[in-house]
């Protein structure tokens, strides 16, 4: 559905972004993660066509958005951080101006309404001024207006920003609901966000791309030792003991701030000495000194550690990119000057 080619943005201050090399199949929701001045406005803005690129390509279902601009317009929605609302308008008349905009046919814009209206739960607003709505309705109308023309492609770019909890359970559930049906790109900065709602997630950092995985394999892909929470019924020293004399077992410490369930119980974090699995190891240990386990689950980093790991360490950005220079700085998400003759 989506293909970003070799793209890259670049300015007359050096900073932009490099290279981004992705793509996204029909059906599939992706979070889009960064941290400030990484890229990511300015790539998905390259993405709806709103920048043109640098160098690179980007095709929407098969279509150059250099070669057939506006084919390709058609086939995106596009909702900013900023909903692009007129608060003067009613929502029926705001969505009926976004329908002539989008060229979708008269016959059916008494339809696309309606339905827009009905999947995002505006009915008996229609009349309803848009400066008189909350934040939460106002966003409602916002994704209203990117899925009116029925995108093949839904970008959207921090959809629960300043939401409220209820609110944002609600968009939540929208977006899945609009996955069965778009392939959806979504930025964001609330990280429980990407694993609440995407089946893949993608990383930016310094204008390069560090990470493109599942939410699920993250944690294990980025771990450098297998680890292995345990909670065991036996004596805390004893059982410390037998673990640490284990060859593949590098460390063995009692888990912070564990409440004890009884004396004879311990709750216990335990590191390998490589990325093989120990579970075996520690099974037929223990189970051979009368210790039974009460409780083995293996540990793995966050999503919010493996984000801190990529953005905070610069050599992780040079292994994505051999052409990168030591000195590069963030990208920049304002529109500058492009370099004279690489456009």
């Amino acid at each position: 559905m989506l293909e970003v080619n070799q793209v890259s943005k670049l300015y007359q201050n050096e900073r932009g972004v490099r290279n981004i090399d992705f793509s996204m199949a029909r059906g599939e929701i992706v979070g889009f993660l960064g941290p400030n001045g990484a890229g990511k406005t300015t790539t998905m803005r390259m993405i709806t066509g709103y920048v043109n690129p640098t160098k690179g390509s980007i095709k929407i279902d098969g279509l150059s958005m250099t070669d057939h601009p506006r084919q390709v317009r058609r086939k995106i929605g596009y909702l900013p951080e900023t909903p692009p609302l007129y608060p003067e308008m009613t929502i029926s008349s705001y969505l009926k101006f976004v329908a002539d905009l989008r060229d979708v046919p008269v016959r059916e814009q008494k339809t696309r309404i309606g339905e827009v209206i009905e999947k995002l739960g505006l009915q008996g607003r229609e009349k309803q001024i848009i400066r008189s709505l909350s934040k939460g309705y106002k966003q409602r109308i916002g994704l209203a207006q990117a899925i009116l023309h029925k995108p093949d492609l839904l970008i959207m770019d921090e959809p629960t920003s300043g939401l409220d909890p209820k609110q944002i359970i609600e968009i939540r559930q929208l977006i899945r609901e609009l996955g069965e049906n778009h392939t959806v790109l979504l930025s964001t900065h609330i990280l429980p966000e990407v694993n609440a709602i995407c089946n893949r997630v993608l990383i930016i950092n310094q204008g390069r791309i560090v990470l493109d995985d599942h939410p699920d394999n993250i944690g294990n892909s980025m771990s450098e030792k297998f680890e292995v929470k345990l909670e065991v019924r036996g004596p805390k020293k004893d059982v410390i003991r037998e673990l640490r004399s284990l060859s593949a077992v590098e460390k063995v410490r009692e888990l912070e701030g564990a409440d004890q369930v009884d004396s004879a119980t311990t709750r216990l974090h335990v590191i390998g000495q490589s990325r093989d699995d120990i579970r075996e190891a520690l099974f037929f240990r223990l189970a051979e000194k009368g210790y039974p386990i009460l409780e083995m689950n293996k540990a793995s980093l966050s999503l919010e550690d493996v984000f801190l790991k990529l953005t905070t360490n610069e050599s992780s950005v040079a292994v994505q990119d051999d052409e990168s220079a030591a000195n590069d700085t963030d990208a920049d998400e304002s529109d500058e000057t492009e370099v004279k003759g690489n456009a």
